[in-house]
């Protein structure tokens, strides 16, 4: 029988490395009063990430924000696929080598392989290399079905030899661990804010948003719910609706931001990793809240893959939804 397999129940978020607080310059970031809060503003891994920190002073403020950048960038440096000095980089240039891998990393393809399985393989890290033919900036055709087709025996996380803490990939293949980073990120810093919270004996609320990838901690000073924007992916720019959060992720997945039109056609950048072309008929965007911002991130990009069966298996996945 298959292994019914759940995000919700399956995946933990463990302990990763930790930093300490003042272990970055206040320059990375902005911190500006706000109404009722501290905001906390920075760039890494090519999104704007805001930090908002309740019933704080300032200085706990500044260096909490500095605490959540650090943590931040130090896995965009880990695991960014544009480097060349990096776990992912030594990886993809082992061509069948066996690699040992890290705790943290060990943790982190665990996960994209119980997404391998959840979405029928339709999720996988492997499918990077068809970034080389699907840009989605300043694109004015499509890339050739005979260029498609030629790397396709590239793709496929069944053909990488997973036995932890050891990884073995094909020649030719490349991991790109960019569909979990931010997700993973905004949890982490999460985690590690808690920690310094407790250690500074503060009631401090926080909301971390991660180019909308979010994690809140608890209800606002105020007893009131955090408010989440979501943006209707028809008129950018624009809110489709509103959601409350107290406590938990949210994570949306579209391709509104991200696409090329051809001869009148519309591309989308969800790509199917099996032909090698964008995903159709699902919906533009799809929303998930869930325990943390891994599982709504990772729930609302698998729902994304199913094309028009998005709404069906985010049913079965009995989590909050949005579409």
């Amino acid at each position: 029988m298959k292994k019914a397999y759940s995000l919700n129940k399956d995946y933990p978020l463990n302990k990763g490395s930790t930093l300490q607080l003042g272990e970055t310059s206040k320059k990375a970031f902005t911190l500006k009063q706000q109404a009722g809060y501290w905001l906390g503003e920075f760039t890494v891994m090519a999104s704007p990430c805001q930090i908002l920190l309740d019933n704080v002073d300032e200085a706990l403020a500044d260096s909490l924000t500095a605490l959540a950048y650090a943590e931040a960038k130090r896995i965009e440096l880990k695991y960014s696929r544009f480097r060349d000095d990096n776990i992912v980089a030594r990886l993809n240039r082992s061509a069948n080598e066996a690699i040992t891998v890290d705790e943290e990393t060990t943790r982190l393809i665990n996960l994209a392989d119980l997404c391998f399985q959840l979405s029928d393989g339709l999720f996988d890290i492997s499918s990077g290399v068809l970034g080389k033919l699907w840009h989605f900036k300043q694109q004015t055709q499509l890339p050739s079905d005979a260029d498609i087709k030629a790397l396709l025996p590239n793709i496929g996380w069944q053909k990488a030899n997973w036995n932890a803490p050891l990884l073995s990939v094909p020649k030719g293949m490349e991991i790109d661990l960019g569909g979990i980073g931010k997700e993973y990120a905004v949890d982490k810093v999460a985690q590690l804010l808690e920690q310094q919270i407790q250690l500074q004996q503060t009631a401090c609320a926080f909301l971390v948003n991660f180019g909308g990838d979010i994690y809140a901690n608890k209800l606002r000073s105020n007893g009131h719910c955090w408010q989440v924007a979501i943006e209707d992916p028809q008129h950018l720019g624009e809110s489709k609706l509103r959601v409350s959060l107290a406590q938990g992720g949210l994570a949306s997945s579209g391709d509104s931001q991200r696409y090329i039109e051809v001869d009148g056609q519309r591309y989308g950048h969800i790509l199917n990793p099996k032909t090698g072309y964008p995903i159709a008929g699902g919906p533009a965007q799809v929303t998930v809240y869930a325990q943390n911002c891994v599982q709504a991130g990772m729930l609302a990009t698998i729902a994304l893959l199913q094309g028009e069966s998005a709404e069906d298996f985010l049913k079965a996945q009995d989590c909050r939804y949005w579409l």
